[in-house]
């Protein structure tokens, strides 16, 4: 469904992603792992349009979408779910998720996908007149997932969904994140929770210095004597 091929990333002179190729089919769930700043936030946004210089070439359903702006990928069915959420905090969650809404391919859809979001978040649907601003950890990270969804995508990167949250709204965004995914979205996802991701995860990357060093299933990420040594100090 997408494929990155010597895709490389820049902040300026500043070189982030060196050479990184990585492929996602159509329904699955590709998790990318690393050490913090070493680039796995900066993948999603290069796929996603938010990167201002990058090399190398993305695909998209057999399209070539690299450098193409976020806004129109948002119509051609891929967007970027930030880690810090990026909510409007003096807006209800009803009018976030509408704002969810705004590209040409999801107006059409509006009504529909809003039924489903609030079936799939039933906390949003009991808090869907207050503020933002209102919402515990878990329930805004919650909102940013839904207003994703109300943009009609097929590809959703979801930037460290459980940063920060407690051990049960983790679980509880884990299982929203796969019945996401039955739902027939394809996903890539960046995140540190192994125990979860290895229930979760179809392959997992691992993105160290700019760079690919791992690709294999869940059972052979939890097998790799550098991911655990990393990861669970064993």
């Amino acid at each position: 469904m997408l494929r990155t091929t010597d895709l490389n990333a820049y902040y300026g002179q500043f070189h982030v992603l060196h050479d990184v190729s990585v492929h996602i089919k159509e329904k699955e769930v590709v998790v990318v792992l690393g050490p913090n700043g070493h680039g796995k936030s900066t993948l999603l946004k290069s796929i996603c349009g938010l990167v201002d210089r990058v090399e190398g070439s993305i695909l998209y359903k057999g399209q070539n979408i690299t450098g193409r702006p976020a806004e129109k990928l948002v119509n051609e069915g891929v967007i970027y779910i930030a880690e810090n959420r990026e909510l409007f905090p003096e807006m209800s969650v009803l009018e976030n998720l509408k704002l969810g809404a705004y590209s040409k391919n999801a107006r059409s859809h509006e009504k529909k996908n809003m039924a489903k979001v609030l079936d799939l978040f039933p906390r949003l649907e009991e808090r869907k007149k207050q503020m933002a601003s209102t919402l515990s950890g878990g329930e805004a990270r919650m909102l940013a997932i839904a207003r994703g969804l109300m943009s009609h995508a097929d590809f959703l990167c979801i930037d460290e969904p459980s940063l920060g949250l407690q051990p049960n709204l983790r679980v509880e965004v884990f299982n929203i994140i796969k019945e996401i995914n039955k739902q027939g979205k394809s996903i890539l996802l960046v995140e540190q929770n192994i125990p979860q991701i290895a229930e979760l995860a179809d392959r997992i990357y691992m993105l160290e210095e700019g760079q690919i060093t791992f690709e294999g299933t869940a059972r052979e990420a939890l097998e790799n004597d550098h991911l655990k040594e990393i990861f669970l100090g064993m």
